[in-house]
């Protein structure tokens, strides 16, 4: 399973885009996306997932 990002929760400040490991978030239209084909939910590098450890609002990046 992969996570995404609320749209409507999201500030758009970037800070997830640049912390993935994946590369799996980008910028469309007006708020930030996770490709969930590329997302690995951080497994195997990291303990949290890097997206939901560095955004400035809780519960914006969750599973999908």
């Amino acid at each position: 399973m992969a996570f995404k990002i609320i749209a409507s929760q999201c500030t758009q400040c970037g800070a997830c885009e640049f912390e993935c490991p994946s590369n799996a978030i980008k910028f469309k239209g007006e708020t930030y996306v996770i490709d969930p084909k590329q997302c690995t939910e951080c497994k195997e590098a990291f303990d949290t997932q890097q997206c939901a450890s560095v955004c400035p609002v809780p519960g914006t990046c969750i599973p999908a």
